[in-house]
């Protein structure tokens, strides 16, 4: 265990934040946190010789530190950083550690820090950390990093009643808190809404729907829909005016987010991001079908016809009977049968017509018994194989090809099929994760890798609406993706690429050579990496929207302690580029669900804009509306925006304000 300084810390780190992580989320963060935020970030990684994936991690330190650069340059530029003034940006300290120990965590100084992300890859590890760093700093902001959502919820819990009891101080006026988060489930959203045309944006969380929508130009005179709000207005190319290309400054005009009436009504040839609905959603229905097949899928369609055959013979054979014989149809339909069993009485000394009836009867019967067995054992065969893999079937088209089942892909599949999307999965692992999930899905899986030839064929490529690359290597989706373009030049194409420049000239030459595709890229950790930092910065971070490669956050905020909110009317807090109020929760104070901090009663008396109104959201918010201490609400804000309105130095003035 060694510590490696980046750049020095001040003597003082009561206040610094502590990362630690094995792969490119935790180089990201620290970025984030110091770059966005201005915060003294210490980076607790493995021994680079030790490092189980050295490549990944290299990569990673050689991007947070052009990160660190560009983000430096923009702040000096800027002239106010993220808490506001000439305040320089902060700096980050490496510490190398095999494992998250005590001992690390003491290098690392977590019984000063403020808040601790672990994001290690591994959730016993992570869970593992969260319990031995509770136990030294039980005021310590934790954020997790875990994929089992359900152990997630438990885990969250355990944390926060173990911090309240260490402290002797309860749940709501306790600082520390414990956010859980998943990178998979931040960006599946976003990767899934990007690889199908018109599907929308989302974020989903504690049953609350926010879904945005891209908008192309309207026509000259054409008045566009209207929606809640105008979110952000997206580049200008010239192949695609709508703003959906790969990367960030790849139009002729960056992202403009959060842009005021004036810039939305100025704006010339530049789609936008809309505001378009926000609903409660409820629990997400099973998404699956039963593992039991239906009648129809247990016999193959040449067995189906074979059968009918049967049936139409033995109908014919009953007809002849009756009016060779006079007898009444069901009685000829039953000495029918007999004869077709072999077990009716030969038909000696009876008319030439009925023996050769019964004959042909027979031999009907004969046929009969190799089809019955045929039935019965594919019956048994597509009961065995129910929750096998299935393969893509004839004539399939207009489905996505979602290439890689790990974590991330496996998130991407439920997010598709929860919208009713066909896919066809590509996996070169049968003991991937995601493999149980497309069993249960009943969702066709090639097995096979990528770049042999063949195996995208075998997925229906050439008939297909998407690929959706998201394998943990770049080179394996950037090789699918041209050999996709190859086989079909204008199909859409969405890659998870990790490194923004590669993203950037991966787009534009895709797009050189395919003007009339779609070319898109996105970045997991870029996606994830915002809704971590602002988790660990102490607000409630309800999810992440990404436009082009920049993102857009929503937040749950309470409106105490915040003069940029507080008194204001909803139109005075709107800050283009910043920050903008869409929401007010009405829901009493003791039913929220993140259990806020008990806030003095507000003894003033001030006129309710919606009187008698159910508790709950309230997204029709009128300019004129006066915000109270009280109130609590929903922003939509950029990352450089959020740490301005809830920066580290406002925090600390209000805990000297409520505790001095």
């Amino acid at each position: 265990m060694g510590s490696v300084p980046n750049q020095g810390l001040g003597s003082d780190t009561a206040a610094h934040m502590v990362v630690c992580g094995d792969d490119g989320l935790a180089h990201r963060l620290a970025a984030e946190l110091r770059g966005v935020y201005g915060e003294q970030v210490t980076l607790v990684v493995p021994p680079s010789e030790r490092s189980v994936r050295p490549p990944v991690v290299g990569r990673a330190r050689a991007a947070s530190a052009a990160l660190l650069g560009a983000v430096t340059a923009a702040v000096g530029r800027a002239g106010g950083g993220a808490g506001g003034g000439n305040e320089p940006a902060g700096s980050i300290r490496v510490v190398e550690a095999a494992e998250a120990t005590e001992a690390a965590f003491a290098d690392a100084g977590v019984e000063r820090a403020a808040a601790l992300a672990l994001v290690y890859d591994d959730d016993e590890t992570n869970i593992r950390a969260a319990l031995t760093a509770r136990r030294l700093n039980p005021r310590l902001r934790l954020v997790l990093r875990l994929y089992n959502r359900r152990l997630g919820q438990h885990i969250e819990e355990l944390l926060d009643q173990a911090a309240a009891l260490a402290t002797g101080m309860g749940d709501a006026a306790l600082d520390a808190s414990t956010t859980v988060l998943s990178d998979a489930d931040t960006a599946a959203p976003a990767l899934a809404a990007t690889a199908v045309a018109g599907t929308t944006k989302v974020v989903q969380t504690d049953g609350l729907l926010l879904r945005a929508v891209e908008r192309p130009p309207p026509r000259p005179g054409q008045t566009p829909p209207s929606g809640l709000a105008t979110l952000a207005l997206l580049s200008t190319t010239s192949n695609d005016p709508a703003g959906t290309d790969g990367s960030e400054g790849s139009g002729d005009q960056g992202p403009l987010l959060l842009p005021d009436a004036a810039a939305v009504q100025g704006a010339r040839g530049r789609g936008t991001v809309v505001l378009e609905q926000v609903s409660y959603a409820g629990p997400s229905l099973p998404s699956g079908r039963s593992v039991v097949p239906s009648f129809g899928s247990l016999f193959s369609r040449r067995l189906r016809w074979s059968l009918a055959g049967l049936v139409g013979c033995v109908a014919a054979l009953a007809v002849a009977l009756t009016v060779v014989t006079g007898e009444h149809p069901l009685y000829a339909t039953y000495m029918t049968l007999l004869d077709l069993f072999a077990i009716n009485e030969p038909a000696l000394h009876q008319s030439m017509a009925r023996q050769i009836l019964q004959l042909l009867s027979g031999l009907t019967g004969l046929l009969l018994l190799p089809v019955l067995l045929a039935a019965v054992l594919e019956a048994l065969g597509t009961f065995r194989t129910a929750s096998a893999l299935r393969k893509p079937p004839r004539g399939l088209g207009g489905h996505v090809v979602l290439l890689g089942l790990g974590k991330i892909g496996t998130r991407v599949l439920t997010r598709l099929r929860e919208l009713n999307i066909p896919v066809v999965c590509v996996e070169s692992d049968p003991e991937a994760r995601g493999m149980a999930t497309a069993r249960r899905l009943r969702v066709p899986v090639v097995l096979g890798d990528v770049t042999q030839e063949g195996v995208l064929e075998a997925a229906k490529i050439h008939r297909s609406h998407a690929l959706l690359a998201v394998t943990s290597a770049d080179t394996t989706n950037l090789e699918a993706a041209l050999y996709a373009r190859s086989v079909r030049p204008d199909l859409r194409v969405v890659l998870r690429l990790y490194d923004d420049d590669f993203a950037t000239a991966v787009y534009r030459t895709l797009r050189a050579a395919h003007p009339h595709a779609s070319t898109r890229s996105r970045s997991v950790t870029h996606l994830a990496a915002p809704a971590f930092a602002g988790a660990m910065m102490g607000r409630q971070i309800l999810g992440a929207i990404p436009v082009e490669r920049r993102v857009l956050l929503f937040a749950a905020v309470d409106v105490a302690g915040h003069p940029q909110l507080e008194d204001k009317t909803v139109g005075e807090t709107f800050r283009a580029g910043a920050w903008r109020v869409l929401a007010l929760d009405r829901t009493a104070r003791d039913e929220r669900r993140d259990g806020g901090r008990e806030e003095p009663a507000v003894e003033e008396a001030y006129e309710d804009p919606y009187p008698g109104g159910a508790s709950g959201w309230v997204w029709d918010l009128p300019d004129t509306y006066v915000l109270q201490k009280g109130d609590r609400v929903v922003l939509a804000a950029t990352r450089r925006g959020l740490a301005e309105l809830l920066g580290r130095r406002s925090r600390e003035r209000a805990g000297r304000g409520t505790t001095g």
